[in-house]
């Protein structure tokens, strides 16, 4: 499966980054960036009133391939902060997405927008590295992890005032993801095992989160029906990437997108 291919590149990518730095100093860092941070700011934008939209800064995909050739990143991250955004997702994922970390820390110098770090987090150097890089959220992904392993990941982001964005798929994975601990719960419409879509299925499985949690709906939204149909599902905020990536006036897409 292309899940477990991915986390094991990102296993030996991790052990490639402790090398150059250390597990401690790496820690360091992130605990240095916290108190230097306000603390928690991604989930507290989207505990606002109305659908939050958390616009993505993504290359390329393994279902799609090369989704934007001229990929000024940093340029497409001011561009969704000027439109409106939320916030902004950055895959840093450097095999099969074609993203950086390094990516994030730029952005994070030019925008004062919550970033979410988008990848395939295996172990806890991954979180402590996206805090020191200036990211408000980062990515818990149900099928990658155990429950105890998730639980654990969820307190260090908590010491951190990292939000931490539970990303599930399935009810069993939602039940998981609930008693872990999360205050957020993103569903995938992508089935992670062989990358088909289907936008109900977010709707289908709000109803299994209690309505306390932070519900974000993930992949195939594309149109003013499809957030509509979503905010009459309860969804709290929408995660779109290839629609925005794809859009030459980004800014334009947002608003159609709101219905402004």
């Amino acid at each position: 499966m292309i899940l477990d291919e991915i986390a094991e590149k990102a296993r030996v990518r991790v052990a490639e980054s402790k090398k150059r730095i250390s597990p401690d100093v790496m820690a360091e860092k992130a605990k240095q960036k916290a108190k230097a941070t306000e603390p928690f700011r991604f989930e507290k934008a989207l505990a606002r009133d109305g659908v939050f939209f958390i616009c993505e800064v993504k290359k390329a995909s393994p279902s799609k391939g090369v989704i934007a050739g001229d990929f000024d990143y940093l340029a497409i991250a001011k561009d969704y902060e000027k439109a409106g955004a939320d916030a902004i997702s950055v895959l840093t994922e450097p095999d099969y997405f074609l993203g950086s970390i390094d990516y994030l820390a730029e952005i994070a110098e030019h925008v004062q927008t919550p970033l979410l770090r988008k990848d395939f987090v295996v172990d806890e150097y991954m979180i402590d590295e996206a805090k020191a890089a200036g990211a408000s959220a980062v990515l818990l992904i149900c099928a990658l992890l155990d429950e105890e392993t998730l639980t654990r990941y969820h307190k260090h982001c908590d010491e951190l005032g990292l939000s931490a964005l539970v990303e599930a798929h399935d009810e069993e994975e939602i039940q998981m993801a609930v008693r872990a601990g999360a205050r957020i719960i993103g569903v995938n419409n992508r089935n992670l095992k062989d990358f088909t879509v289907d936008i109900h299925n977010g709707i289908r499985l709000r109803e299994k989160v209690p309505k306390e949690i932070l519900f974000v709906a993930e992949s195939g939204i594309k149109t003013r029906e499809n957030i509509v149909e979503l905010e009459k599902g309860c969804v709290n905020a929408v995660l779109i990437g290839e629609t925005f990536m794809r859009s030459e006036n980004k800014k334009q897409m947002l608003q159609q997108l709101k219905g402004e």
